[in-house]
């Protein structure tokens, strides 16, 4: 077992897994470094949940290694795992999961109050992150009185109030409008990059995995591409989503091994 670079906080070697039956990732690798936003790309279907679950902790692989901060993800115990992902991990899911009976600010103040935060700097914390994302006048409503776009800028506060070193989206705006998505993505990766959190995102819109740093491709759960984007314009330059079947041979080393599944820097 080898350890990954110092300045890579994921690092992912030829991860395989199954899920009944059916292979959902053969031979990725990948890395992600401290403070950039990694877009992972690819139509429905294609891996990526698994990928960000694999990665965050939530599901071991059957085979490959997974490595944050240097330390493998893959030998912790399942209460390591599960402490690793409450501490140092943000998670955001299609579907904001929002507590109805708690308000807007309660839902983004509510990871604070269960560490045990007293109640004025929870309060405090999480009005800061709403204004951040422009949210500030919602804090008083409940989750049924806010609009889409609102409810998942709630889900995102509430997933960066703990400020985690590693936030993973998962497919974060695929329920909003395009206008709705443009603004909800831009306010996610300025405050990320703000605070300087690591954001691995997956999605199989070309113009949201343009506004990361880097994309990565995935198809029939094997790496396929790695694209480096310097700004918006770069979506042009991101393969189109397809469900048409490709070849691809299987990536099963990392980057600093110089394979086909390298990494552009």
């Amino acid at each position: 077992m080898v350890a990954p670079p110092d300045n890579n906080v994921l690092w992912a070697r030829a991860l395989h897994v199954s899920l009944g039956g059916t292979p959902a990732l053969t031979g990725v690798s990948l890395e992600v470094r401290q403070g950039e936003i990694l877009a992972v790309t690819g139509p429905r279907g294609s891996g990526k949940t698994t990928l960000l679950q694999c990665l965050s902790g939530q599901l071991l692989a059957d085979q490959g290694e997974v490595w944050f901060n240097s330390v493998p993800v893959h030998t912790m115990s399942a209460p390591v795992r599960e402490r690793l992902r409450r501490d140092r991990f943000g998670w955001i899911d299609p579907e904001p999961a929002l507590v109805p009976e708690l308000t807007a600010w309660e839902n983004v103040a509510l990871p604070l109050m269960l560490r045990g935060v007293p109640h004025r700097p929870a309060r405090k914390a999480a009005a800061e992150w709403m204004e951040r994302l422009d949210i500030g006048a919602c804090d008083r409503k409940r989750p049924h009185a806010l609009v889409q776009a609102e409810r998942q800028r709630v889900a995102i506060a509430r997933a960066l109030v703990t400020e985690p070193t590693v936030l993973f989206a998962d497919e974060p705006t695929a329920p909003l409008h395009r206008a709705d998505r443009a603004h909800v993505l831009r306010t996610l990766t300025t405050a990320a990059r703000s605070h300087g959190v690591t954001v691995v995102l997956a999605t199989h819109d070309a113009e949201v995995a343009a506004l990361a740093d880097r994309a990565v491709q995935l198809l029939d759960g094997r790496r396929v591409n790695s694209v480096r984007v310097p700004g918006p314009s770069a979506a042009a330059d991101l393969p189109a989503p397809t469900d048409a079947p490709a070849a691809a041979g299987p990536q099963s080393a990392p980057a600093s091994e110089g394979t086909a599944c390298s990494l552009s820097v």
